[in-house]
């Protein structure tokens, strides 16, 4: 059996699972989730308990074991606790505030860059140089992270850009100051 699909996705109160024709409906108190799955696997609710079960042991179904499994042990996860990522922008003069339903970044361009709130996505800044992304879909929560990192990724000598928090850049050595050796 897989390691990870074996185990048992605990339901929490307050959520509510369905499961009709290889569709999973996951509604709990931050909203509703809804997945399609394959139908070489079966899943079922035995009493607190979703169980993932499947059909052979060939590769790809072992692969897709473990995948659904975790798919959907984040839908429960998100409709109760939801997901954020927290980016950090670097460099002079770079800045972002909230406005409306999206963000102002001034970030090195000859333009402010302006992101909209993706249905489902709430983003917020707690600082003028912090940006927060949150959503109940951990998929989409990453993505729109990596779409806003991308507006400017960091430069190695300097680390000027917008990263992850928790991220590390690696830097690289400036030019040697000298003009040569005589």
């Amino acid at each position: 059996m897989s390691r990870i699909g074996r185990l048992p996705i605990e339901i929490v109160s307050g959520v509510e699972v369905k499961i009709a024709d290889s569709v999973i409906t996951v509604k709990g108190p931050k909203g509703e989730l809804t997945l399609a799955y394959d139908p070489i696997i079966t899943v079922k609710v035995e009493g607190n308990q979703i169980i993932c079960t499947r059909a052979n042991d060939e590769a790809d179904t072992k692969a897709k074991h473990g995948l659904y499994r975790k798919l959907i042990a984040n839908m429960v996860e998100g409709v109760t606790k939801g997901f954020s990522k927290q980016l950090t922008i670097n460099g002079v003069g770079y800045k972002v505030e909230k406005k409306g339903n999206k963000i102002v970044m001034d970030i090195g361009y000859s333009h402010p860059v302006e992101v909209e709130e993706v249905p489902g996505i709430t983003l917020e800044c707690p600082s003028s140089l912090d940006i927060l992304v949150k959503g109940i879909n951990k998929e989409l929560v990453g993505q729109v992270a990596a779409d806003i990192k991308r507006l400017r990724i960091p430069d190695p000598y300097h680390a000027y850009g917008i990263r992850y928090s928790d991220e590390v850049i690696a830097r690289k050595e400036g030019k040697k100051g000298g003009k040569g050796k005589k």
